[in-house]
């Protein structure tokens, strides 16, 4: 199959033993959804959220099965499964979707966004709608985006106020060129590393630091490695809801609609309880003795204007246009 990588055939050994994504038993439809986060993330919560909504509006013949924690593998692993049908739904960084769909790749740009505001109102209209329908290009259905607020770096031993901080540091980041990219225009060394390895790789200092959300810093503990964290918030992706697209289209258009409503309720849930997820995170890492910096981010938006120039004549140009239109037309409406 032309989308799957060669990690397919560990793949196949582990779908043998999921037997199919879509699961129909005793007139009961369930749902295998699986992700990376720990449980007590409020993005797994809204997840769980969706089941409790799927099963009601279904009046009980559809369910959703979470498996959490990285217990069916790592992001790219999950996508392939979705490919193949043999798991149903997953939750995604938007970056790791980037090999399949390239488009997807505009969300790792560093500073695109000049607000949340100006994310959602992007994620909400032509762009956002037209990045989901894209990925069906890659046998998967984009449902919607979770919140996953903006990533911003932590070190293990430099405090980070300028791009001068970051020379000669490791960086740990996504599975995506473009953040590769990101972190290299602003002078440190980037180094994919699964989320699951990361605690260990910066305990035994493969690299000097990341850069992630607040409650992705807490509740992986990585905070207790951390000393600095620098809130220069330079991209913010979205996390993305996907469906596979054999599951999808195997199920009916009453039951594909219970479905979508049931992931709109968990989104609006996980917006509404984000901002009060990552404040509390926020407070928790300061308590634990982590330097929170809020810096200039002018010096970092500087440092990445040329790769924001070399995109522009590339096939995400289009898309970087748009994303400035929507914020100038708002800025303009609000003057």
């Amino acid at each position: 199959m032309k989308y799957i990588t060669w990690r397919a055939s560990s793949l196949l050994l582990m779908a043998a033993a999921l037997l199919l994504g879509c699961k129909p038993h005793q007139d009961v439809t369930t749902l295998r959804l699986a992700h990376t986060l720990d449980q007590e993330h409020v993005v797994h919560k809204a997840m769980v959220l969706m089941g409790e909504r799927l099963e009601q509006y279904s009046g009980g013949t559809m369910a959703v099965e979470i498996y959490s924690g990285g217990q069916l593998g790592n992001e790219r692993e999950l996508i392939e499964l979705l490919q193949i049908g043999s798991l149903a739904m997953t939750k995604v960084s938007a970056s790791s979707v980037e090999s399949f769909v390239p488009q997807m790749r505009v969300f790792s740009v560093p500073y695109i966004f000049n607000d949340n505001p100006h994310l959602w109102r992007v994620l909400n209209g032509d762009v956002g709608t037209n990045l989901l329908l894209a990925l069906q290009q890659a046998r998967l259905r984009g449902l919607g985006y979770y919140d996953a607020g903006s990533r911003s770096f932590y070190s293990t031993n430099t405090e980070i106020n300028s791009p001068a901080d970051l020379v000669g540091k490791k960086f740990r980041v996504l599975a995506s060129q473009t953040a590769v990219r990101m972190v290299e225009a602003l002078g440190g060394a980037a180094t994919p590393v699964d989320w699951g390895e990361l605690y260990t790789a910066l305990q035994q200092g493969v690299v000097d630091g990341a850069e992630n959300n607040p409650p992705s810093l807490y509740l992986s503990r990585h905070y207790e490695l951390t000393k600095y964290y620098t809130l220069d918030e330079h991209t913010s992706v979205p996390d993305v809801l996907i469906v596979s697209l054999p599951v999808w289209q195997g199920l009916s258009a009453e039951r594909q609609q219970w479905l979508q409503q049931a992931v709109d309720d968990s989104i609006a849930y996980q917006r509404e309880a984000w901002q009060q997820s990552s404040d509390d995170a926020l407070a928790a890492v300061k308590a634990a003795g982590v330097k929170v910096i809020t810096p200039d981010k002018q010096p970092f938006r500087d440092a990445v204007a040329p790769f924001h120039q070399s995109l522009q004549q590339t096939d995400i140009g289009p898309l970087l246009q748009q994303i400035a239109i929507v914020g100038n037309t708002q800025e303009a409406s609000d003057e």
